[in-house]
């Protein structure tokens, strides 16, 4: 038996795993540059072990086996000296944050699940400070998942790759190595991701500034109400002089899910003209759509029943989402399926969508959301028209049409995978919908969780969209000082900066705020506290003309003090 030890972190008790247990093996044995365990059912799982610097490579092997795995990874059976421990979420909404050892899973929703991640973990020693980082490089090819358990005094960690019997019989390379600081650890982690993706991570050059319809009028858009806030925008911009440059018709100008060619009878001349008016008054035109989504009562599904994901059980479409009571989240429809993105038609149709959205409509700016629709499943559940693909490689074969459709365009990920879509996205939603209270669900609770976890990927992997700051000062639950701190805290990040408010009808406090926000240029956030379990969330932003705003944010209450490098108070 092997064990691997790093600041004072052991991970010991290591074995094989296969569809998500130990098979039944005879005791491992050492081969050259590693061990091998010799399975009873036949064949053997080889574990190969290498070392570049500080950091140790393991990589798992099966040979022999009778059926393609669904996964293949390791156990790690005993981990002890963690004192906390990273729980990486896999797409916008699901959330990543610290948890203790033993954490049981509750019923918490997906976001709140202690006990399942994927991609990495850093575990934070009890002696000394600093992490252990346990995450694999390449995620383009398969989705790799980490289940946690045990105890506080012996954790266990299972590393899988779901190969989703693709024929593969090895997984992604696993990286184990120690850093001083968490959020150092953290970042050699996404740069080591990037320099293994296929595709270089997509960086813009400037920071993505503008309006969203979403927050504000939410789905009851009209071409009236679009141009009255137009002219707000452009009028704001003018006057105050921030650089705003995107302006986004977000979700409510198309009937069904998947009619994404038919608009509302709100929107009387179509999109091309009012996308026309955007432009025109010098911003970038951009579009909502879930292009994996499928309504039962779209046009689409009721015309094409076989473009969309099969139930393996049933044969029936695979429901993604459903909504049976009175809540219909402003459509007809009751079920929400998966568009089978591998039927050759849907592909044709999907791309015929962006082509026309780019091209004829004038579309330069693309929020493509419910991205996680085509990532959730394997072959033990979902049929799809062609077999043996993973289910990352299906969501990257929707990620490259989008992106040859829309060319250079600016596309944001939300809802959607954080690490399969590196090299295609510019930007991506790190959290939840803010919402309009402090604390719950959709709240300000995801941004005051999730930004700190993941700005190790910002600016290396993709822009980090940490969602639009409100503005107004009525039609929400927060007090004037957690409206500010919310403000702050996404806007020293450096990453997407927008709003769904009137600008028209801002206070001049507000609009004091916002135009402070609009003008800084941060070349780096950094979290100096991340991991050790302190009440405040400090935040520490350098801008490029040398200084350096601290932002100290209590996530209790929303009080919050931002100070420059003289400690005056900012703005």
């Amino acid at each position: 038996m092997i064990a691997l030890e790093k600041s004072g972190v052991r991970l010991d008790g290591i074995q094989p795993l296969l569809d998500g247990t130990v098979p039944a093996c005879w005791p491992a044995s050492e081969i050259p540059g590693g061990i091998e365990w010799a399975l009873e059912a036949g064949g053997a799982i080889r574990l190969a072990i290498g070392q570049d610097g500080d950091t140790v490579r393991l990589d798992v092997s099966a040979s022999g086996l009778d059926e393609a795995p669904l996964s293949l990874g390791l156990r790690f059976g005993a981990v002890r000296g963690v004192r906390r421990y990273l729980r990486n979420g896999y797409h916008s909404w699901d959330g990543s944050f610290f948890a203790d050892p033993g954490a049981p899973a509750g019923d918490a929703p997906p976001g709140k699940e202690p006990t399942l991640g994927f991609a990495m973990t850093a575990l934070v020693p009890t002696e000394p400070q600093g992490a252990v980082i346990l995450g694999f490089d390449r995620h383009d090819r398969f989705q790799n998942r980490l289940r946690f358990g045990g105890d506080a005094t012996a954790m266990t960690i299972d590393v899988e790759t779901l190969l989703d019997r693709t024929g593969r019989v090895a997984a992604e390379s696993l990286f184990v190595y120690a850093d001083p600081d968490v959020e150092t650890a953290l970042i050699r982690w996404s740069d080591r991701v990037a320099a293994a993706s296929p595709t270089p991570p997509r960086i813009p050059d400037k920071r993505i500034k503008g309006w969203c319809s979403w927050y504000n009028l939410y789905a009851a858009i009209n071409e009236e109400n679009i141009r009255e806030h137009l002219t707000a925008a452009a009028h704001y911009r003018d006057t105050h002089g921030p650089d705003l440059d995107i302006f986004l018709i977000d979700d409510g100008f198309t009937p069904e899910m998947g009619d994404w060619l038919d608009v509302k009878p709100q929107f009387p001349h179509g999109m091309q003209p009012l996308l026309g008016e955007i432009a025109g008054a010098g911003f970038t035109p951009g579009l909502w759509i879930a292009p994996f989504m499928v309504g039962n009562r779209s046009r689409l599904y009721v015309e094409h029943p076989d473009w969309v994901v099969r139930e393996k059980a049933t044969g029936k479409p695979l429901i993604q989402m459903a909504f049976y009571g009175e809540f219909r989240w402003h459509k007809r429809s009751e079920e929400y399926y998966v568009l089978d993105i591998t039927h050759p038609d849907a592909e044709a149709y999907i791309r015929r969508v962006f082509r026309t959205w780019a091209h004829e409509w004038g579309a330069r700016y693309f929020k493509t959301d419910f991205m996680f629709f085509g990532a959730e499943y394997g072959p033990d559940r979902a049929v799809w028209h062609e077999s043996g693909l993973s289910r990352v490689e299906i969501w990257r074969k929707m990620g490259a049409i989008i992106r040859e459709e829309i060319g250079d365009a600016l596309w944001l990920g939300c809802g959607c995978p954080l690490w399969a879509s590196v090299g295609l996205v510019d930007a991506i939603r790190i959290g939840r919908d803010v919402g309009v209270k402090w604390s719950g669900d959709q709240s300000a609770e995801s941004l005051l969780r999730d930004q700190a976890t993941r700005n190790h990927a910002a600016g290396r992997l993709w822009q980090a969209d940490p969602d639009c700051i409100l503005l107004r000062d009525r039609f929400h639950d927060l007090t004037d000082a957690q409206v500010t701190s919310l403000a702050l805290l996404a806007g020293l990040s450096g990453g997407v900066l927008m709003t769904s408010d009137h600008l028209g009808e801002l206070t001049p406090e507000r609009a004091k705020l916002f135009d402070a926000l609009a003008a800084l240029d941060v070349v780096e956030c950094r979290y100096p506290s991340l991991g050790n379990g302190e009440a405040l969330i400090v935040q520490r932003a350098t801008l490029a003309d040398g200084r350096t705003l601290e932002l100290r944010l209590d996530p209790e209450t929303g009080a919050s003090r931002c100070s420059d490098s003289a400690g005056a108070i900012w703005p």
